[in-house]
């Protein structure tokens, strides 16, 4: 799942080299935290959160797949 949002992510932006993702594992949920570049920010989250919304999509769907929950957060 990491691998995944890393890779959506770095296609977004400007300065894929400063695109970073921690994986917090528990038993039932992962937690995944995006940080990019500030000037980068408005990329991720896209229109009305729209970008952020699909991202979490596509991340629930393939994370249902695996039978496990995941949330993507992204940091500021």
């Amino acid at each position: 799942m990491k691998d995944l949002i890393t890779y959506i992510a770095k296609a977004l932006v400007d300065n894929p080299e400063v695109v970073a993702v921690t994986e917090i594992e528990g038993n039932q949920t992962s937690v995944l935290e995006l940080s990019v570049a500030k000037e980068d920010l408005g990329k991720v989250i896209g229109k009305q959160g729209r970008t952020a919304r699909a991202m979490r999509t596509i991340l629930s769907a393939a994370s249902a797949k695996i039978k496990k929950r995941t949330v993507l957060e992204i940091l500021e």
